[in-house]
Formats: structure tokens, sequence, C-alpha cells
């Protein structure tokens, strides 16, 4: 069965719904590990199969039987988006003190196809997936196949959905502000039928973080890694070969005083770095949601020196991209990041220039 329909357009409206009702000897419980589970993007199964991951967009998918379901992830592992057959998606939330979290009940008789997306960036959270419950006698019945189209995602907090439910009040950074399946990048993906990886984190850059912080923690440091971390598992790029890389970064680099050329160093630097993981890949460069002109100037030079870089080896497949200033005056999310609806117009100018590259 394709799954073409869970990657369409989020409705706006959305349910919150957290639950804490204790396990029913009426149900049954499946691992993580049964066959019938689809898992998509960079999760690390390292920790006894029990998959677990850090970067938003991480799905997993399934078919089941019977009349409700709920999932055992850790304790306060974050938000959820969910999605029962064709129905509205809905977030929850697994709070403190909270393994299990009911998402549906009262449903008709299966089949059901289920679909659930991390919402927000994991670093802190460190979400783990353990299973499902089902009725007793019920059980997952199909594999779901996953679009043939691929698609990564590099970016920052722009592309994790930073605040983007936000009303722009807000003057701290809260996970409830965040989502995901409501940024340009999941919204493209829906749109062109494709599935997609995402290695983002707020405040990162390629030479210089936001305002110079944490300086460690790069993303050309953090990238060839399963999770967001500075070292242990290595991130097995077979896995995953994208079609195409939408690398989205440059906003934090450009913070404060900055170097346009260390900038621009880094930029090409780095893009070596990801042609060698993939080979055949067209690599897109994004920026300009959040720029001033002289950041935007100076992120075009950045980008021309990529592009005239891989010219110069033969690699005529570096692109970029430059999105629209939002628009303040229809609001912001919190702390002057893109709302819901600027990331909707991110979507729009992206999803057609991408349907032209790919000739999707």
């Amino acid at each position: 069965m394709k799954i073409s329909s869970l990657f369409r357009l989020y409705a706006i409206a959305l349910v919150m719904v957290t639950a804490t009702m204790p396990a029913s000897a009426q149900q049954q419980f499946v691992p993580a590990s049964d066959p019938f589970f689809t898992y998509m993007g960079r999760i690390s199964f390292d920790d006894e199969g029990i998959p677990s991951w850090t970067y938003p967009g991480v799905q997993i998918l399934t078919v089941f039987s019977g009349t409700s379901v709920a999932m055992k992830t850790n304790s306060d592992s974050g938000f959820y988006m969910v999605q029962i057959d064709d129905d509205e998606p809905f977030k929850v939330e697994c709070g403190k003190g909270q393994e299990r979290t009911q998402l549906a009940s009262n449903l008709s008789d299966g089949p059901h196809r289920l679909s659930v997306t991390y919402a927000i960036e994991g670093h802190a959270k460190k979400p783990k997936f353990y299973g499902l419950w089902l009725d007793e006698g019920a059980s997952l019945v199909q594999k779901l196949e996953l679009p043939e189209r691929k698609i990564e995602f590099i970016g920052n907090s722009i592309t994790c959905g930073y605040g983007n439910e936000g009303n722009g009040k807000e003057k701290t950074f809260y996970y409830r502000c965040q989502n995901f399946c409501k940024t340009y990048a999941a919204i493209t993906a829906r749109r062109l039928d494709a599935q997609y990886h995402v290695v983002a984190r707020s405040g990162i850059g390629v030479y210089r973080n936001y305002m110079g912080k944490i300086p460690h923690e790069l993303m050309p440091i953090i990238y060839p890694h399963t999770k967001y971390t500075t070292d242990g598992e290595l991130w097995d790029f077979s896995r995953y070969q994208p079609d195409v890389v939408c690398l989205a970064l440059g906003t934090n680099d450009t913070t404060g005083s900055y170097s346009a050329d260390a900038l621009a160093d880094a930029f090409v630097k780095f893009v070596r770095t990801l042609r060698e993981y993939y080979p055949q890949a067209r690599i897109v460069m994004l920026f300009g949601a959040m720029m001033t002109e002289k950041r935007r100037a100076d992120l075009r030079q950045a980008h021309q020196r990529v592009i005239d870089d891989g010219a110069e080896r033969g690699d005529n497949n570096i692109f970029s991209f430059e999105f629209s200033e939002v628009d303040k005056t229809i609001g912001m999310g919190s702390q002057g990041h893109p709302n819901v609806q600027h990331h909707l117009m991110m979507a729009d100018e992206l999803t057609p220039y991408l349907q032209e590259l790919m000739n999707w």
C-alpha cells in the first residue's frame, strides 16, 4: 500500500491530546521490532533494537487491526503528530512520568493506517519508541512502503519549526510551540510525495553557531553522526541516498560579528563533504527567510563560491535557492521566527522549484 495520502498538506486545525491511561488487561503489546513497522529518518537501533533518535520528522508507520491503539515511549519524550487513516492529524504529548500514550479508541474494527511523526527537536528529550498496545487478538497487518522520491533537509531552527505555532509573544522556547509537520520542509515533502530525512538543530551553523555560541557543535562536526552529538554512533550513509539535499544554513553564521570569507570557505568544505556522501544527489542551498539585505548578499556570495568550486571539479549539480523574506505584517512565531503561515508560503516557493529541478 502506498502512503502518499500520509504526506498531503496537514490541515491547520490540530487536536491536542494527552493521555496517561493505565495498560489494560484487554490489550496486548507489539514491540518496535515487529517487521510490519516502517521507520523513516535518522534512527539508531543500537540500544537492543529499540529505535531512538534526536532529529525532528522521524516517522513510524504501520497498519493495525482492532479498535484502539496506544504507544509506549520513554518518559517525557515530547510531542508527536498522529494520523489514523485519512482523518485529521492531531498532536499528543508524552509528558513526565508518562510512557503510555493513548492514540485512539472506539475505532471501527480495522484495519487502520497509522502514522506517528516526531514534531520537535529531540536532543534534550532523547526519544525512544518501544511499540504499540493493541486490542487483545489484534496485530499489525501490513508493512507500508515509503515514497520512492527522497529528500534530505539539513538546517537550523527554521527547518526544525522553532516557534512556528507560537504567536510572537513567547520570549523563550517552548516545545509546545514547535511543530516540524507544519514547516516548509515537511509541507514540501508531502506535496512532492517524497520521503525525507532531517538533520537540523536550532542555533546551528556551518562555521559559526548563533552569536558564536557552542563552537564545538557546528553542523559539519555533528553531521556524520546518527544523532545530534559530536561523538558516538556514526551514520551509515548507505542507508539513505537522497535524490536532492536541501541545505538551509547560514542564518546563525551571520548573527553578530562574522566573516563572510570564513562563511564561504566553510560552505565550500561542507558541500564537498556532502558530495562524498551523496555522489548522485543534487544539492540545493537555501537561504533568505529571515535575512536582511547585507546578510543575503553575503550568503549569495558564499553560495556562488560553492557553485563555482563545484564547476571547477566538474560538479554541476549544486544550486542556490532564495526564499522571499517573511512578511512580518501577518504576525510572527516565537522569538521572531516564521509562523505556520510563513512556512506555507515558503513551501509555495520551494515546491515548484524542486518539481522543475527534479522533473517531479
